[in-house]
């Protein structure tokens, strides 16, 4: 592993590249990094990146945004077939029927969705600023939120507003058992909680804290709590590690387990430097129109 990663640094350079990596990605693919973050994060990064080579390492709605902020340059993916179950719950012909019958009403668009689900979007939100998002329109304006519903019942109870959800879920948050927490409460009980808004009703409710990625980042790095139950993605277990080492952090769920994240390797990452390959395209048309809804986020 050693080796393969000092091959990857010595090829990354050569290339003028730059590797971002989501915090559900296998800890020595985030080692390898040179920026590790939530979706939100990695928007952000991959938009002001001058890098000729970006290396994706996540899930391919994740690569086509970055493929979408960066036309002139070339984005790779280490495995194409890392794709995400949620994203693929709504098509663009099923977001205009939607469309179609809330004539007039903003598509805020949660950013684990198809390239072409976001040309047909209003505004992209991630997790993090999916409360602002909807916020920034007419408290009487009608919204239309796709494709996650616990997410978009997330900011619906948030804001005190009903939104026209799209009935999408992530397999992997929506996994974890309502008693999960009560459980694990009574085997640490000085933990607080946090969990992300992908999970159902159920489970934020009883949570401390209901956070993105990057929000729980942030909280482990301020809190007096040295104990956490966390209930996301497994991967992010060695993110909190690495920003609070003096701190606990306890999976919620063994279930908490996304396979497409954990498709990408340091030797799919090596070819991937090394060919330039498998690029991740959007057709122009729809790159024009889905930058428009990421910009509109990011602004």
């Amino acid at each position: 592993m050693a080796d393969l990663q000092q091959r990857i640094r010595e090829l990354r350079q050569a290339r003028n590249a730059v590797i971002l990596s989501h915090t559900y990605q296998p800890p020595e693919v985030q080692d390898i990094a040179d920026y590790v973050g939530d979706s939100y994060g990695l928007s952000k990064t991959a938009a002001a990146s001058k890098a000729e080579l970006i290396v994706f390492c996540g899930v391919r709605f994740m690569a086509e945004t970055a493929a979408i902020l960066n036309p002139g340059r070339t984005v790779v993916m280490p495995d194409l077939a890392a794709g995400c179950p949620m994203a693929e719950m709504i098509t663009a012909e099923q977001l205009r029927e939607l469309k179609a019958a809330h004539p007039g009403a903003p598509v805020i668009c949660y950013v684990n969705s198809t390239a072409a689900v976001k040309a047909e979007s209003t505004v992209c939100c991630t997790s993090s600023n999916a409360v602002k998002i909807a916020a920034s329109f007419p408290p009487d304006r009608e919204l239309i939120f796709v494709p996650d519903r616990y997410l978009g019942r997330f900011v619906e109870r948030r804001l005190g507003r009903k939104m026209v959800l799209w009935d999408g879920f992530c397999p992997t948050h929506v996994a974890i058992p309502a008693d999960s927490i009560s459980r694990m409460r009574k085997r640490y009980p000085d933990a607080e909680v946090m969990v992300h808004p992908e999970c159902t009703p159920e489970v934020q409710d009883q949570a401390e804290h209901v956070l993105s990625t990057g929000q729980m980042l942030e909280l482990v790095k301020t809190s007096a709590c040295r104990q956490f139950i966390v209930g996301t993605e497994k991967g992010i277990i060695h993110t909190l590690r690495k920003a609070a080492p003096e701190a606990e952090f306890i999976e919620l769920s063994p279930l908490l387990l996304c396979p497409n994240m954990k498709k990408t390797t340091l030797a799919k990452i090596l070819k991937a430097l090394e060919t330039g390959e498998p690029a991740v395209k959007v057709a122009p048309q729809i790159a024009e129109l889905a930058r428009a809804a990421i910009q509109r986020m990011l602004s």
